[in-house]
């Protein structure tokens, strides 16, 4: 589990239109990742 400070390991997610974004695409640009919760719970 990632804590506080840790980098983000690399990943690859599609985005809306069906293609691949990678972090590393952004690699030296600022990046907020949101972690939606689950559903019906109070985070």
């Amino acid at each position: 589990m990632l804590q506080p400070g840790d980098k983000a390991p690399v990943f690859s997610l599609l985005d809306q239109d069906d293609v691949p974004a990678s972090l590393e695409d952004f690699r030296g640009k600022w990046v907020v990742l949101y972690f939606y919760p689950k559903d019906n719970t109070s985070g």
